[in-house]
């Protein structure tokens, strides 16, 4: 190999240690480009969370099997993700490692947007009869894009985490800020997101999206979809037009993809990364999975617990609705405490001794606001109002005002949880010689997999205590508890400011 005539290193080693300095030397306007891309993938996101329930049965999908399409999600997070950041890791294209995946990825999301929006235009021209309550066209129009949606999202934020580990230059505080920026804007993102869905006129602004097969509701949705397409491609420009990445040289060059020139199969890689794990990892992801048991119930049903066990309504009625309303509301507050506990988390880490003992307290408040949800059902049940016609009436502004500061409260760890795992994956996997692609991905198995799990179990283990959502709660926050007990005994510290090494490879 050759040898650099000044220091005797090889050209290898001087070419890579160029790349970390230029990488160190990043202005923060770089990271806070490529973390804005959050804002727009949280935008489509809340309006998912939001919107869409509601629109499938518009499309005659019946209720009780509308959340099974929202394990699309955890089953595509499970496989597109890995897969992108494992070729991602390897990506030899002069454009960079990360970019083409992130540009690939936000046209997937456009495109299975107006899928979405347009699915009642397409299924009515298709043959739907508006007269019909099911419309299978529209319906298959609407899945196929939902399911592309999902793929898209993950190729998306996937190569953006590592990009901005790329653009850290082995910083541990860079990459805390970095993933602390990130979870900003995906605050941001959900502001506008949950904000955009409330307005219910928004469709006025775009006259030509109400049509024959496209009314109201649906005009209202196919609009949000506009401005989040138009906010998604912003960003994403921007962050790809300013923001370069060095070519990543292939084996020819100095042999350090040699393994690349394998043919190595992609779950090869997954399995023998979850071989090697380092142990500091596996705690990780031990930490990060009980921390997404309890976070999934309260995500999933947080709207539906506002409706059902405080406000006291059933699913279509007025009541109900004013539930969805208030929660939608609650959601709002929610993002809001998280945008400005995201700017403070690097601060907080540093006050209370470190990001493990951060991690751990706050999945401590976690399971406080979990269990505070069967003390705020219990005050709605006691102070429940009925007027002379037998019709219940809306919860005493106290029980409201309890639910609503559950909700608000809920900020504060959930911006911990959308920063300082990634974080730490990034630091334990490049202490490791890890690919931060591949190790992100890895990371998201402990968040796919809980999901799954809630998906399936949580519905019968709440109809096994009466129905309701409490149950699942209960649950939850016995496993938010647990995580915070392992975060703080289990999981190592990581280093201050350390230098980590980044490579391009997987964990072994």
């Amino acid at each position: 190999m050759e040898r650099d005539s000044v220091n005797g290193k090889s050209s290898l080693q001087v070419e890579k240690a160029e790349e970390e300095a230029a990488a160190a030397a990043t202005p923060i306007w770089k990271i806070v480009m490529v973390a804005s891309i959050a804002a727009g993938v949280q935008f489509g996101w809340a309006l998912q969370l939001s919107l869409l329930t509601p629109y499938v049965q518009l499309l005659g999908i019946p209720h009780k099997f509308a959340s099974f399409m929202w394990l699309c999600g955890p089953v595509s997070g499970m496989i597109v993700q890995p897969l992108v950041g494992y070729y991602s890791d390897n990506c030899t294209w002069r454009f960079g490692r990360r970019r083409p995946f992130i540009a690939s990825g936000a046209l997937l999301v456009i495109f299975a947007v107006f899928l979405i929006g347009f699915a009642a235009d397409i299924g009515h021209a298709a043959g739907d009869r508006l007269d019909k309550t099911t419309k299978p066209r529209a319906v298959t129009v609407f899945v196929v894009g939902f399911w592309i949606l999902d793929v898209a999202n993950n190729m998306l934020q996937g190569p953006c985490r590592a990009l901005l580990a790329d653009l850290s230059g082995g910083s541990a505080d860079k990459m805390r800020a970095s993933n602390a920026l990130f979870s900003f804007f995906m605050a941001v993102g959900n502001i506008l997101g949950y904000a955009a869905g409330s307005y219910s006129h928004l469709y006025k602004v775009f006259p030509f999206s109400k049509t024959k097969a496209c009314e109201g509701y649906c005009a209202n949705l196919k609009s949000c979809f506009f401005i989040s397409v138009a906010l998604l491609l912003t960003v994403t420009t921007m962050a790809l037009t300013f923001v370069k990445e060095q070519e990543l040289k292939d084996a020819a060059d100095g042999g350090e993809k040699a393994q690349k020139g394998k043919g190595v199969p992609f779950f090869g890689e997954i399995f023998g990364a979850l071989k090697d794990l380092p142990r500091p990892m596996w705690i990780l992801l031990l930490v990060t999975a009980l921390n997404w048991i309890a976070w999934f119930p309260f995500l999933l049903y947080d709207t539906d617990w506002m409706a059902k066990e405080v406000f006291g309504g059933k699913v279509g009625d007025t009541l109900y609705s004013r539930g969805v309303h208030a929660g939608a509301l609650g959601l709002m507050l929610n993002s809001v405490v998280l945008g400005f506990m995201s700017i403070g988390v690097e601060l907080l880490a540093r006050r209370l001794g470190g990001v493990k003992k951060l991690w751990g307290g706050v999945n401590f408040i976690l399971a406080i606001c979990l269990g505070m949800t069967v003390l705020v059902t219990k005050m709605a049940e006691h102070t429940r109002r009925i007027d002379p016609n037998g019709t219940v009436l809306s919860p005493t502004a106290g029980v409201k005002a309890g639910a609503l500061v559950v909700f608000a409260v809920l900020g504060i760890p959930l911006a911990v949880t959308f920063s300082i795992p990634f974080a730490l994956a990034s630091i334990f996997s490049s202490n490791a010689g890890a690919g931060q692609g591949l190790s992100l991905g890895v990371l998201n198995l402990s968040i796919v997999i809980p999901q799954m799990f809630v998906s399936f179990l949580s519905g019968p283990w709440d109809a096994a205590f009466g129905g309701g959502n409490l149950p699942a709660f209960v649950v939850g926050a016995v496993s938010a508890a647990l995580s915070g007990i392992f975060a703080m005994t289990l999981l190592p510290s990581p280093p201050r400011d350390a230098k980590v090494e980044i490579s391009g490879g997987g964990f072994h």
